[in-house]
């Protein structure tokens, strides 16, 4: 099964090697035809501290670094 990537935006990078992404999804209402904006923080592993707040960034699925960190920076 492939690894999911995901795309977003980072909101904090206040813990040594781990940064906080925003990545929200848009959809629309299956009812009402409204799009909706859903947005979900993942924590993801940021090996050298290169991402800082508001950085664009792509996270992959890895296998537990910690209690909440399943995701790594892919790239920028």
């Amino acid at each position: 099964m492939p690894k999911r990537i995901l795309q977003g935006t980072v909101t904090s990078d206040a813990n040594a090697q781990t940064i906080t992404v925003l990545v929200e999804r848009r959809f629309k209402h299956p009812v009402l035809k409204k799009t909706i904006r859903k947005s979900k923080k993942y924590r993801a592993h940021d090996e050298n501290n290169a991402y800082k707040v508001g950085d664009s960034v792509r996270i992959v699925e890895c296998a537990p670094r910690s209690k909440t960190k399943r995701w790594e920076v892919l790239e920028a």
